[in-house]
């Protein structure tokens, strides 16, 4: 029998039964719509927290005071020997030949009093390079000059939210503002930069390092941000700051971390947690193929008699396996199709709904969704099909 005559005879077959056919294709357009909505949900998260991490760029390496080991770092209150980072070491790592910028990290959180309002905000101790570090720009007015350890000046660059709350839309430039128990002039307002995991980057203050270890009573610094030139490799500049820091601490008392190695690890967790999504929603699809299984066992029982005569005529029996078997397949695809277009559009709508809400559908789960109702109506039409198979022409055709 030719491919189309036997499609033909496939269709004709499910169209007989049209209420059974389609409420065996809405089985598992139901298991396909769960597997595309959710793998949609997966693959969004999994976009939205990797567009999170490399708003800053992917060439950052984070330098951190105490070395991390098995046992992790030391509770707090109790003393260690480890050197703290301090202003001279950035200076250090700022003459590495492929860094371009280094800044420090301090930060807190106080309350920030000017034009008479009061607001408690995150106070960031940085120096010139932060706006390299954060990705961003000065809207208004100049950023931190570049000073040196032990003259900084009592300076600050407010964000843009911090502005308005305290000034409106008038010129805060020149203004007075106190920070704690210290007071500042205000330079310069940053652009708009959102926020970052929960963190409102134009919600905070940027102030000296060297003022916020005093404001903060701190002796060393939170950590080091150290951006690399495009193009080299992550690797080797690591290497490089580590040597730094070991020539001036005596001992590797610090802790590196790379954001391609922070990328790459995070990556491969989201990755399994959208496989793990996955596999949820295709759980769904078995109660599909178990109705599958149910219908094409129904069909062959009610069609024995029409089994009988096709072979009686010299179908072979694999001709009789093929037949049943595209009529499982085209139900499974056809349920395949309806469940693609139903998840796709609910997606969509979701998406329209709620824009800030992480779902993405891609090509690659769309044509997976398919192939994979496809291949659950071959293997779900197996074994009723192999049944009908191995009847026997005489017997077939005298059952009633």
């Amino acid at each position: 029998m030719l491919i189309a005559d036997s499609t033909r005879f496939a269709l004709q077959a499910t169209s007989s039964q049209r209420m059974r056919s389609f409420l065996t294709l809405l089985g598992i357009a139901v298991g396909i719509t769960a597997f595309i909505l959710l793998t949609s949900i997966g693959e969004g998260v999994h976009r939205f927290v990797l567009t999170e991490f490399t708003q800053f760029g992917t060439n950052v390496i984070n330098i951190a005071p105490g070395k991390v080991k098995t046992g992790g770092q030391p509770p707090s209150g109790i003393p260690t020997t480890a050197r703290l980072l301090t202003l001279e070491d950035v200076q250090s790592l700022k003459q590495i030949p492929q860094v371009t910028a280094a800044s420090p990290m301090v930060w807190g959180n106080s309350e920030v009093e000017g034009n008479g309002r009061l607001r408690r905000s995150t106070i960031y101790g940085v120096d010139k390079d932060f706006t390299r570090i954060f990705s961003s720009k000065v809207q208004i007015g100049s950023s931190l000059p570049p000073e040196g350890a032990g003259n900084a000046r009592a300076l600050v660059v407010l964000g843009s939210k911090l502005r308005y709350e305290l000034f409106g839309m008038s010129n805060p430039l020149g203004a007075r503002v106190r920070i704690g128990g210290l007071h500042f002039r205000v330079i310069g307002v940053m652009a708009p930069k959102g926020q970052f995991l929960g963190i409102d980057l134009d919600d905070s203050a940027f102030i000296p390092a060297q003022r916020a270890m005093e404001l903060y009573n701190r002796e060393g610094l939170t950590e080091i941000h150290v951006i690399y030139a495009e193009g080299a490799s992550s690797a080797s500049v690591a290497e490089a700051v580590k040597k730094r820091l070991i020539l001036r601490h005596g001992l590797e008392d610090f802790t590196i971390t790379t954001q391609e190695d922070m990328l790459k690890t995070l990556s491969n967790i989201l990755d399994i947690l959208t496989m793990a999504v996955g596999a949820l929603g295709s759980i769904s699809l078995l109660v599909g193929a178990v109705g599958i299984v149910a219908i094409m066992t129904i069909s062959v029982t009610e069609r024995t008699n029409e089994i009988g005569l096709l072979m009686a005529l010299g179908a072979r029996r694999s001709t009789i396996l093929n037949l049943f078997l595209s009529e499982a397949v085209i139900l499974a695809a056809s349920g395949g199709v309806l469940g693609l277009l139903i998840g796709g559009g609910i997606a969509q709508v979701i998406h329209l709904a709620a824009p800030n809400f992480p779902v993405h559908t891609s090509w690659a789960v769309t044509i997976g969704g398919l192939l994979l109702s496809a291949l659950i109506g071959l293997l779900a039409g197996v074994l009723p099909a192999r049944n009908a198979a191995r009847l026997d022409p005489i017997e077939a055709l005298r059952a009633e």
